[in-house]
């Protein structure tokens, strides 16, 4: 398939297709006229690469898991403990966030006491 066909099948733009190339996440071949062709398989490797993207994996990472992905999408558990890091790296995110919000609600909680007229 062509690159603009496996962008329509995917809802991919071609750009994001041609950086997944560079990224080594997606295979192609080429034509005697230097034309991308991608075979029947990358629609459904284009929607892991996706799944994976949206959850909050990077492109290295993606790269790294691509030997341990099964043919359903699953991920073996070669690679589970790098997932696990990422999930760590997470919920600490979310911690630091959490502390942060309740440190800007406390402030403004703050300034509405000391300026009664501010809404």
């Amino acid at each position: 398939m062509k690159i603009g066909e496996l962008a329509a099948a995917t809802g991919t733009s071609v750009r994001l297709l041609r950086y997944y190339e560079e990224q080594g996440l997606l295979e192609s071949y080429r034509l005697g006229s230097g034309h991308r062709r991608y075979d029947d398989s990358a629609p459904a490797v284009v929607r892991r690469i996706r799944a994976l993207l949206d959850a909050g994996l990077p492109t290295r990472v993606i790269r790294d898991l691509q030997p341990c992905i099964r043919l359903d999408g699953t991920i073996a558990g070669c690679k589970l403990e790098t997932l696990q890091e990422h999930l760590q790296g997470l919920d600490d995110r979310i911690s630091a966030l959490s502390e942060t919000r309740t440190s800007l609600a406390g402030l403004i909680s703050a300034t509405r006491a000391r300026e009664p007229r501010l809404v």
